[in-house]
This record gives C-alpha cells, structure tokens and sequence, in this order.
C-alpha cells in the first residue's frame, strides 16, 4: 500500500474543533485493517534497529499509535498523560497552547535511567506537547532515540520545538498546508 493510500484515508473536518481548523480524522485510516498494518509497520521501520525499550506513547491517540508500535518493537509502554489522570507518583512538565496551557505527566518509575525511549504520537502541530514529552522523558534520565508521528502539519514548524532535544522528528504524512 503506497503513502498516497493512506493519505486518501485521512478525512478532513473543516471549523473542528473550531472555525479556521482543518482537523486532520485518522478514524477512517485506523478503520481499515490494512492500512493499519501498513501505517505501524512504517512508522516503526526507522527504529528496529535503534534498540528501543520503551515507547513513551503521548495521550490519547499517540496511546493507539505507541501500543502497536511497543508491540511490533517488543519494548514497553510508557502513558504521556494530561496531568492528573496518572495514579503513581509523576514527574510534570507544563507547555504553552495557542489558547492557554496544559500539563502533561511521566510516572516518576515509567523506565529506569538510561533507558533507549521513541516518542510517539499521532500528531505533531506546534511541537508544545512533543517537547514537554521530551522533557519528561529526559527529566527521568530516558536517551531519546527518536520521536514517530503519523501526521506532521510542516507549516505549523512543530519540528523546530524539538531540536533543543537533539531530535528530528520521523513523520509518515506531512502537509504544507491546512
């Protein structure tokens, strides 16, 4: 199955989740079983050799992305969550919005130092949830080895938040444009 398919699967909901936003519905791609299949097995080719124990999977829909992607990479399953909604001791890092701020949390034992850790999530837009991600998981002494998106929206330059980290994002579907 080529990119082209699976970007035909991608379904854009104009004014969601308000005017001027072209959402970007993965719904009808994760919907289909092959191209499913195809989408994790892409997204995880670049890192099988990158010795990845931990996927640091970035709440909700990197959680869909970042159980597939553990599995076929046989490594753990680290939750990035919205603060308050893990129930262990958690480490915190706060980010800016283009309409307020949010907090995301890391359990402060999601993986032992030194650990090789791949950021994923279904989205990177700004980069504010990647980076406090990052943060997160260098907080906890994580080696980054690399941060997986399915979609990347270039224009939004999400990618330049995450060079501080030492990371080029790998994502499967970029547009330049909503």
């Amino acid at each position: 199955m080529a990119l082209a398919d699976l970007r035909k699967l991608v379904r854009d909901v104009p004014g969601y989740p308000k005017p001027g936003i072209v959402f970007k519905d993965l719904t009808p791609l994760w919907a289909d079983a092959a191209a499913f299949k195809e989408m994790t097995e892409r997204l995880v080719e670049p890192f099988r050799k990158a010795g990845v124990q931990t996927v640091a999977a970035v709440e909700s829909r990197g959680l869909i992305l970042g159980s597939a992607m553990a599995y076929l990479l046989e490594a753990g399953l680290a939750p990035v969550r919205k603060a308050g909604k893990l129930p262990w001791n958690t480490v915190k890092a706060s980010y800016k919005l283009e309409y307020g701020s949010a907090t995301a949390e890391l359990h402060a034992d999601a993986f032992p130092e030194g650990t090789r850790v791949l950021l994923v999530d279904d989205l990177l837009a700004t980069g504010g949830t990647a980076a406090a991600s990052l943060e997160l998981i260098q907080t906890l002494k994580g080696k980054v080895v690399g941060a997986a998106f399915l979609v990347e929206l270039t224009f939004l330059k999400g990618a330049q938040r995450l060079k501080p980290f030492g990371v080029t994002p790998f994502s499967l579907l970029q547009y330049d444009a909503e």
